[in-house]
């Protein structure tokens, strides 16, 4: 079944980001970050979203609220090139798994990543990129290279006949990164944001790739990156974060601390002191910016880090945007008797989201 929406949909939620101004005030303030129901105008006076053209209007100052705290999207005019190699390829039963690297931006250092190819008469086929959690040993741990096997899920979606490729985050696996700022980010968010992004580069360059049909997948760490990243990248078209978020005053009641490595975004502790109420964005604004899209919130009532009454907030806060873009199915939360863990059964729902929304 296929189930994918129309890009014109898409485009309209989805903010075509511009260069941002620098200023203390790129947008309006907004003290809720729970209630949806209303964009703020050039006066800063609330106007009810009743349309795809209002929510688009809160989306932007979402967008802009975001990148105070990340620092500002990379949108060179022209991306360095890709210029990808492949490192080393094996048979791993019936796929193809290629150790291959790629530029991403104009630091020296080379994102490595395995692409896995199925064996597959249905080509071009639908990609997944797979995120992985903290782990010391990165993208090896999704691919089944070591680890947990309950997170071994770029190639269990291999073996269901998708395309996928599992990169390194900045400092985990095969990729030193040090985040001084002389790189040219703000945070270690966004400097994922932009890799995976380049990411979906490199499997849209892809012969066997359909690239109207490229999902993203991630547990804890990778739930969040695969959040993020799909904010700002309207070509993934379908989406599931494990164990991943919840709203920050639900986080370690309220205790910021975590969100603020240089892996992470640093000025939640530098500028808004690790505190929920002064973090200009949370994640009922992230999941309401998804819409139309789908994307399911696979979040465990036993996970000790996402504590999962913030996730339900969360859905419960994005769901009329959901409703007004006419995408109230697309928007899904499995909430299994669990801890923060991705076993065989919470994973056999996540696959099959992606089979509904991806597969012809």
């Amino acid at each position: 079944m296929r189930c994918l929406l129309p890009m014109r949909l898409i485009a309209t939620s989805c903010i075509a980001m511009s260069s941002m101004t620098h200023a203390a005030d790129p947008a309006p303030k907004y003290a809720e970050h729970q209630d949806l129901s209303y964009f703020l105008d050039a006066n800063a006076q609330k106007q009810p979203i009743k349309s795809p053209a209002d929510w688009a209007r809160r989306r932007e100052h979402i967008a802009a609220w975001m990148q105070t705290v990340m620092g500002p999207l990379p949108k060179p005019e022209k991306p360095v090139p890709l210029d990808v190699k492949v490192e080393e390829e094996v048979a791993v039963g019936e796929l193809t798994r290629k150790k291959i690297s790629y530029q991403t931006d104009s630091t020296e250092r080379r994102v490595k990543a395995f692409l896995f190819l199925p064996k597959t008469d249905k080509q071009p086929t639908p990609a997944i990129l797979c995120l992985h959690q903290t782990t010391n040993i990165g993208k090896s741990e999704p691919s089944g290279l070591g680890g947990s096997p309950n997170l071994h899920y770029a190639l269990h979606l291999a073996q269901r006949g998708y395309v996928t490729l599992a990169p390194d985050y900045p400092s985990f696996g095969e990729y030193p990164f040090d985040f001084a700022p002389s790189h040219g980010y703000t945070s270690g968010s966004m400097k994922a944001i932009y890799d995976n992004i380049r990411a979906v580069d490199v499997l849209q360059s892809l012969a066997e790739v359909d690239k109207d049909r490229i999902g993203c997948i991630g547990h804890s760490l990778g739930g969040h990156n695969t959040m993020f990243t799909a904010f700002f990248e309207p070509r993934i078209r379908c989406l599931v974060s494990n164990c991943g978020f919840t709203r920050f005053h639900r986080y370690y009641n309220g205790a910021l601390k975590g969100w603020t490595s240089s892996r992470y975004m640093p000025l939640i502790d530098s500028r808004h002191h690790n505190s929920p109420d002064e973090v200009p964005f949370d994640f009922p604004e992230i999941v309401a910016s998804f819409a139309p899209r789908p994307f399911l919130a696979s979040s465990p009532i036993g996970d000790s880090n996402f504590e999962v009454s913030g996730v339900k907030d969360s859905i419960a806060s994005a769901k009329p945007i959901y409703e007004l873009l006419g995408a109230a199915e697309a928007l899904q939360a499995n909430y299994p008797n669990c801890a923060h863990d991705f076993p065989e059964d919470v994973r056999k729902v996540a696959y099959e989201f992606f089979d509904k929304h991806l597969k012809r």
